[in-house]
């Protein structure tokens, strides 16, 4: 949870450490939804051969998460990592947060975010929009006018991050900053350009990598004053997933 103290009214956005959450919509996973448009031919044929089964065992490795967005915030998550998809053949013509398999729309969990953020007026936001899959402009145009529509006047038009403190979104009414990582964010005043909220990504199952990487991360990031991600997670492999693929990450990865 962002602090309330006044010793962080004037605190830069920046140089603060906000709790997050991967593959942020990854609870609101459907079995019964397609493969995802981003998945190898590989899995792909897996799912058409094993159909249900094959399904429930992805959902163990894809579900990064256990609790629904208004859950996330309530326990201090402010920042949410967050990945958009058409669905082939949909007939809504809808936009779906995606992970191998389909989740909830993104109209549903933007709602739910904004229902949080009109009672708690003092709360603020990061939606990082990082990954884009089977999207035209026109999808792209369809998920501003969205956001338009969830956050009004909450969302906070770009500047220099190092201008952005608490104090500033309080005085402003400012409570959601979006980063989007496709080009159509120079055109929006409140789209925050993809580079100014980098995520790299350890890639390793070996927790000693793991801290290694993001201390070294956070060195190079502070030194120029960026938003940035610190990716504190394991990254299973497909050997890592062949030899747990019916326990799942939780157990294979999180657990240990």
């Amino acid at each position: 949870m962002l602090p309330k103290a006044s010793l962080y009214d004037h605190t830069i956005i920046v140089r603060l450490s906000i709790a997050g959450s991967h593959d942020s919509f990854s609870f609101y996973i459907d079995e019964s939804s397609p493969v995802g448009p981003e998945q190898t031919d590989t899995v792909q044929n897996f799912v058409s051969v094993f159909g249900a089964v094959a399904k429930k065992l992805m959902r163990r490795w894809l579900a990064t998460q256990s609790l629904s967005f208004g859950s996330q915030l309530q326990a201090g998550i402010r920042y949410f990592d967050l990945r958009i998809s058409t669905k082939p053949r949909d007939p809504d013509n809808e936009l779906y947060f995606a992970h191998g398999l389909f989740s909830a729309t993104v109209r549903e969990g933007l709602e739910e975010i904004n229902a949080f953020l009109a009672e708690q007026p003092k709360e603020a936001i990061i939606l990082d929009f990082n990954h884009f899959y089977g999207m035209q402009k026109s999808h792209h145009e369809k998920l501003i006018q969205m956001l338009r529509e969830c956050f009004h006047s909450r969302l906070s038009p770009v500047i220099f991050a190092q201008e952005v403190s608490l104090q500033y979104l309080w005085e402003k009414g400012y409570q959601v900053l979006v980063f989007y990582h496709n080009p159509v964010a120079l055109e929006v005043t409140f789209l925050w350009p993809g580079q100014m909220m980098p995520s790299p990504c350890p890639n390793t199952t070996d927790p000693e990598k793991l801290i290694h990487f993001v201390q070294a991360s956070i060195t190079d990031r502070r030194s120029k004053g960026t938003f940035f991600v610190s990716q504190l997670v394991l990254t299973p492999k497909a050997s890592t997933v062949m030899k747990g693929v019916a326990s799942g990450l939780r157990e294979t990865i999180t657990e240990r």
